[in-house]
């Protein structure tokens, strides 16, 4: 063999070599987005629970598309969400391989019309990878020791007590804290309010005694806790007591306070995108869900058990918008999408 003949031979080679290299480790198939290279935008600041929701994402496909590259995360904050899911609603931003954080909170701002005038079918509602729930949590040298100290305290001077939290007026954190000082027998509008770019930036406020209370979710205040925060909860928005390093904390309810608040986690996808597309990462977050490590992975997270995908999570996301169009209405909250 002459050395024409030779690199010849070895470009044939390598062409083919590189023709197989997608299906054989299963990392760039244009059938099955999940297989590649993929972002999970987290709609917020760092430290709250978007970020603890792409954290999740990217752990839950490692275990059941071991070899695909680790989803990559990227921060956009903006109104809690809404930057977001305008964008991607809009057409400016998507694609097959960008996932993007929800929670319970971004279904109670969609069901105000505060993400734009765009549908709920303008995205595609993936997968809810488990349920957080709503505490009340307060300083560690805070005078209030529990919720019946802080509803006193509401129903005295709701003035005197001020809430942190991600969110502006009709964010889910603060009708939380509507929620509770209404139980007081007190007015909403008589609470002082500070708003936070995400869970992050309230607790730690919270720790700096810049604020009083946070009425904000459970995963993230036991990750704060976990890296040393100072913070106490006075109660968990829950039906019953949770588990884990939340054992301890009694509900609302149990403190005569009928408060129960779930925040779903769950990512989604531009509607631009293919009905394949869309398949493959219902498909891989299906698999991921049933995966055995997976109920150790999402407790690791903070997390409770709540998995839904593709058609069953639409109905449910509509579920939700309309409950939470009722809560609104009853809150004297402002409807921008009537």
């Amino acid at each position: 063999m002459n050395r024409s003949e030779f690199w010849a031979r070895r470009a044939l080679l390598g062409l083919a070599a590189g023709s197989i290299a997608p299906s054989v480790w299963g990392l760039g198939s244009s059938s099955d987005p999940s297989l590649g290279a993929a972002e999970c935008i987290i709609p917020a600041k760092a430290g709250g629970g978007f970020d603890l929701t792409c954290s999740l994402a990217r752990d839950s496909l490692q275990l059941v598309r071991p070899l695909r590259p680790p989803l990559s995360q990227r921060f956009l904050p903006g109104g809690i969400g809404a930057v977001a899911f305008d964008r991607v609603a809009s057409g400016r931003m998507g694609g097959e391989s960008l996932l993007v954080a929800f929670s319970g909170g971004s279904l109670l701002n969609l069901a105000q019309g505060r993400f734009g005038p765009h549908p709920l079918t303008a995205v595609r509602w993936i997968a809810t990878l488990g349920t957080d729930y709503g505490v009340v949590a307060v300083h560690r040298d805070s005078p209030y020791k529990t919720l019946g100290d802080l509803v006193l305290a509401l129903r005295s001077d709701p003035s005197a007590v001020v809430f942190g939290a991600g969110g502006t007026v009709g964010s889910q954190d603060w009708v939380k804290a509507a929620l509770l000082v209404r139980a007081a027998g007190r007015e909403p509008k008589a609470m002082r309010f500070v708003s936070f770019e995400g869970g992050g930036d309230a607790l730690r406020a919270l720790q700096g005694r810049h604020v009083h209370v946070f009425p904000g979710d459970a995963a993230e205040a036991t990750q704060a806790i976990a890296g040393g925060a100072t913070i106490r909860f006075l109660a968990v928005l829950a039906d019953e007591r949770l588990g884990g390093a939340l054992a301890g904390v009694p509900t609302a309810r149990e403190q005569k306070v009928d408060l129960v608040w779930p925040t779903v986690r769950g990512v989604y996808l531009s509607a631009n995108n293919p009905e394949s597309v869309v398949r493959g990462w219902v498909a891989a977050f299906r698999d991921a869900l049933a995966a055995p490590g997976y109920a150790a992975l999402r407790a690791r997270h903070g997390l409770y058990p709540f998995s839904l995908v593709g058609v069953e999570l639409e109905r449910f996301v509509t579920d939700e918008i309309e409950k939470y169009q009722r809560t609104v209405d009853e809150l004297g909250l402002r409807r921008w999408n009537r």
